[in-house]
């Protein structure tokens, strides 16, 4: 079995485009020495040295190694097979039994957290924008 790449800089782009934020917002987020060629370069790159990626993680306001995990087959191959009402009579689905008496979407649930954790990290990138005005 051989051991899938995950394409980081897709991953970027992929991130960036489920926040609404077009290239040009995203090159205006990290600053000067960025513009809106240079992100699309990025995006088109496998591998994202460690430095970059986090500068870009921050500037999404997602953490770094979702940028670095995401499996974007994986997470299809999930919501294929384990959304609710699909495989109708199957109780055993990629080697997971499945709980009938499920009464929530666990995808629901990870947008949920991811949602929250975006929201936390605007409101400490606010925090910090406001201690750093008042220090001026």
């Amino acid at each position: 079995m051989t051991e899938k790449t995950i394409h980081e800089g897709r991953n970027i782009k992929r991130f960036r485009e489920m926040l609404g934020m077009k290239q040009d917002a995203l090159a205006y987020e990290l600053g000067n020495d960025w513009s809106q060629k240079r992100i699309s370069q990025l995006e088109q790159k496998e591998t994202i040295e460690p430095a970059i990626l986090e500068e870009v993680a921050r500037a999404l306001k997602v953490p770094a190694d979702a940028i670095r995990n995401f499996d974007e087959e994986t997470a299809i191959f999930n919501i294929q097979n384990n959304y609710e009402g699909s495989n109708h009579g199957v109780t055993n689905v990629a080697g997971y039994q499945r709980n009938e008496n499920c009464t929530f979407n666990p995808l629901d649930k990870v947008m949920e957290l991811f949602e929250r954790l975006l929201e936390s990290e605007r409101e400490k990138t606010q925090l910090m924008k406001d201690i750093l005005e008042k220090m001026k």
